[in-house]
């Protein structure tokens, strides 16, 4: 089953043009050591094994 196009999606759905936000996620794909930066975060990152369990 195909889901819903939103409204963002419809209106850029004919553009072909690169915007800013996406120029710019672009660069930090690129720029950023994301496994770096993910090592030195996940210690200090909750684990998420105490607390009330989330509602499904």
């Amino acid at each position: 089953m195909k889901r819903q196009m939103s409204f963002a999606e419809a209106e850029s759905a004919g553009k072909k043009r690169v915007t800013k936000r996406q120029r710019f996620l672009a660069e930090m794909e690129k720029v950023v050591p994301w496994q770096r930066l993910l090592s030195a975060i996940g210690p200090h990152y909750p684990r998420g094994e105490r607390g009330r369990p989330p509602i499904c």
